[in-house]
């Protein structure tokens, strides 16, 4: 007869990671990132996607991995902040069934999914890999807030 596994205790309670690139071309980046970051066992994983521009089915398959090895180790990872075209793409992957994704005023709390968000520890930028390069937004169209009222 076996004995159960012990439960870990989470060693931190939040990480914030900002990723500005997330694409195929940077995933080995951040990998071994997010491979450090779930060494430290935390109780939360926020992907603050606010930056990034992009997102293919690679990275999509990546938050499904991390999201599969918190969830295994009772962790929680969000999804934060992805522009309006990302937050499509996430919702027909249907990413946004899975894990939580927050979208409106961080600071005022007001989630379009509620989700278990504390406020940030500390942050941590995951620069891009690859030798791509992104056009910039045309002038005036910056990222859309919007806040949902829960009974």
């Amino acid at each position: 007869m076996t004995t159960p596994l012990a439960r870990r205790e989470c060693t931190i309670p939040l990480v914030e990671v900002a990723v500005t690139e997330f694409d195929l071309a940077c995933l080995p980046e951040t990998g071994a990132v997010f491979d450090r970051l779930l060494a430290l066992r935390p109780a939360q994983i926020v992907v603050d996607l606010s930056a990034c521009r992009h997102i293919d089915a690679a990275a999509i398959g990546f938050l499904l991995d991390v999201h599969r090895r918190l969830t295994r180790a009772d962790g929680v990872l969000t999804v934060r902040e992805p522009n309006p075209r990302i937050r499509r793409i996430l919702q027909s992957a249907r990413l946004d069934q899975v894990l939580p994704v927050v979208v409106g005023d961080a600071a005022t709390g007001s989630p379009e999914r509620p989700g278990p968000v504390a406020p940030p520890v500390g942050r941590a930028v995951v620069p891009g890999g690859g030798g791509g390069s992104r056009r910039p937004a045309p002038a005036g169209q910056g990222r859309a807030r919007r806040s949902a009222e829960w009974a």
